[in-house]
């Protein structure tokens, strides 16, 4: 510790040593203030260090007590972050329900000289030239009118509408059959095809018609295109029924249904078909022909045709009766075959 003029220094309490006192002066005018000795600024006190330069002494005061203050106001909203990265893909949905329908849209325009549709029709003669397309429809080929055919005693019949029934070429044998051992056997087995048939009577000994003459019995038929949908339109009654409106005439005829033939095998016809309405009506209208090399027509054949029924009397009880000719044609239903415009 070091002394001054009677002063202690590291102390802030001034001692003052008993010495003689002069008389006091006057009172000085007031200085700048300054720190005292001693004066406790803020938790430090003043002491008076060499040279007149003043040194501090911190003190450290008693620990304070923590208080949680209250929260403060929220703060203004940031500016907006740059677009992030987009996510990975998801995981496939299940399947909506379905849409309600649509409105039906607008009719499209037609292109000169090109056809959006085509249909295919058969047309049977029944007579040995062939028939000729009906007006508005080309011809596409001509052929041979192929009914069924009997194999393996199973019949299996041709829609006489479709094209499926018109042959090119004529055999009395048109098929062949394959077996699993890798043969193929043709015209060796008890096999049948059936055809329409003319106009033309068989003969009076009921002997085969060998296969020279043949020409003379078998229908022809022509494959037509056209570009309108085509229908059979069946009366029920003997009046040819019209055709309906926006539709108009190719054929008229009789409503041919079905017909059997050996082991009672046989087939039908689609009655919307045009193969269902034939132009002219005969009791049995196809011929049997075998791989042989003949035809001939057979008690064991049988045709089936729409009847002809009185309007006012449709849900009494049908009444039997046996019709033979001349009256034939009196009992069976006239149909119409009828093109859309």
């Amino acid at each position: 510790m070091s002394t001054e003029t009677g002063l202690t220094y590291g102390s802030c309490s001034p001692s003052v040593s008993h010495v003689a006192r002069e008389p006091e002066g006057p009172r000085g005018t007031t200085g700048p203030w300054r720190p005292r000795f001693g004066e406790d600024i803020g938790g430090h006190c003043v002491s008076r260090k060499t040279f007149g330069t003043f040194r501090t002494t911190w003190f450290s005061g008693p620990k304070g007590v923590p208080v949680r203050g209250r929260p403060g106001f929220p703060g203004f909203p940031g500016p907006k972050g740059e677009t992030g990265r987009s996510g990975l893909p998801g995981e496939q949905g299940y399947p909506g329900t379905p849409g309600r329908k649509g409105p039906r849209g607008l009719p499209g325009g037609a292109v000169p000289g090109v056809f959006t549709e085509s249909f295919l029709i058969a047309r049977h003669s029944q007579t040995a030239q062939e028939p000729q397309c009906p007006t508005g429809s080309t011809k596409l080929y001509s052929g041979y009118s192929l009914l069924f055919i009997n194999a393996n005693d199973k019949g299996h019949g041709q829609d006489l509408g479709t094209l499926g029934s018109c042959l090119r070429r004529f055999s009395t044998m048109p098929f062949l059959f394959c077996d699993i051992d890798g043969t193929c056997r043709y015209a060796s087995r008890n096999d049948y095809s059936y055809w329409l048939s003319t106009a033309e009577e068989m003969p009076k000994s009921m002997e085969l018609i060998p296969a020279e003459e043949l020409h003379k019995f078998i229908s022809r038929c022509t494959v037509c295109e056209t570009s309108r949908n085509t229908i059979a339109v069946h009366s029920q009654t003997t009046l040819t029924p019209d055709c309906p409106q926006g539709w108009h005439s190719l054929w008229t005829g009789f409503s041919f249904t079905m017909q059997t033939a050996a082991g009672a095998e046989g087939s039908g016809q689609p009655l919307a078909s045009p193969g269902s309405c034939l132009e002219s009506f005969r009791q049995v209208p196809f011929i049997e022909c075998h791989g042989r090399g003949t035809c001939n027509y057979y008690p064991d054949s049988y045709s089936y045709w729409l009847a002809s029924l009185d309007p006012k009397n449709v849900f009494t009880k049908p009444v039997p009766q046996t019709v033979k000719r001349p009256n034939l044609e009196n009992v069976i239903s006239r149909c119409h075959v009828c093109m859309k415009q």
